[in-house]
């Protein structure tokens, strides 16, 4: 196997056994129709490791809420003829990147998605979304929620490790369909109970992490400077957001019906 992309799922797995039970359970409850690859990386030689971010639509036609993003990890043992296989859902890509990262697959491998409708809306959202892909296990996830509907979103809650303040954290995902962007944003909160009453009324603007403050956020504008020149022409031209830049989400959104977060 090679990182040439392809939207099918074929893991190579005809000549090899399930290493364990759970590797047994989850190639049992494994359908591939419901998915549509995202990213993928594939380890050489032979193709020992297969990292894939893939969309699964059963999952807007399931649970209210559920999270529609699966990571897949398989790693094949060709002096045993075996295999393991796991998945894992998330709301955001950039969850699903971390997961897959953790477990070995090297983050500039899996950063580029195929095939996605949606475009980072600028340059803070892309930033946001590095940060998580390459944080370890910095963030701890408590709970999250998506909305194909009014309004358009997913949110994750998580407790930051690494936080000395506010260290419950809202990372707040948000699509126009129409412009064919999305943009993400990070809220600090005291306690989840913050978190959530916030979650519920949007009475006021995603409160910005401490480090976004003027006397902590110099490397964060250097890092977002960086990721603006690295951009392609295409996707720059998009509107940028500086740190300065009011991060509400928009007023008066449109009711929508039901259309899968990226397709």
């Amino acid at each position: 196997m090679n990182d040439r992309f392809d939207f099918a799922f074929d893991f190579d797995l005809d000549e090899l056994t399930p290493a364990d039970a759970a590797s047994e359970e989850a190639v049992e409850r494994f359908w591939s129709g419901d998915l549509t690859a995202l990213s993928q990386h594939h380890t050489t030689p032979n193709g020992c490791q297969s990292f894939v971010v893939a969309h699964d639509q059963s999952a807007t036609w399931g649970m209210p809420s559920a999270p529609q993003v699966m990571a897949i990890a398989v790693a094949r043992d060709l002096t045993e003829f075996t295999y393991t296989l796991e998945t894992s859902h998330h709301a955001t890509v950039s969850f699903a990147q971390n997961w897959l990262v953790e477990r070995g697959c090297p983050p500039e491998k899996i950063a580029k998605i195929h095939g996605g409708s949606l475009k980072p809306a600028d340059d803070l959202t892309v930033w946001v979304e590095r940060q998580i892909r390459e944080s370890g296990t910095r963030y701890e996830v408590l709970d999250n929620h998506t909305s194909d509907s009014d309004p358009c979103e997913t949110w994750t809650l998580t407790r930051d490790s690494s936080a000395a303040q506010a260290p419950i954290r809202v990372i707040h995902e948000e699509w126009d369909h129409d412009a064919g962007t999305y943009t993400m944003r990070e809220g600090a909160f005291a306690d989840v109970g913050a978190a959530r009453a916030w979650l519920d009324d949007r009475s006021g603007p995603l409160p910005e992490p401490p480090e976004y403050s003027d006397h902590n956020s110099a490397v964060v504008r250097a890092r977002i400077a960086r990721i603006a020149l690295t951009r392609s022409a295409g996707a720059s031209a998009a509107p940028k957001a500086s740190l300065d830049a009011p991060r509400t989400p928009p007023a008066g959104p449109v009711q929508r019906p039901v259309q899968g977060r990226l397709l």
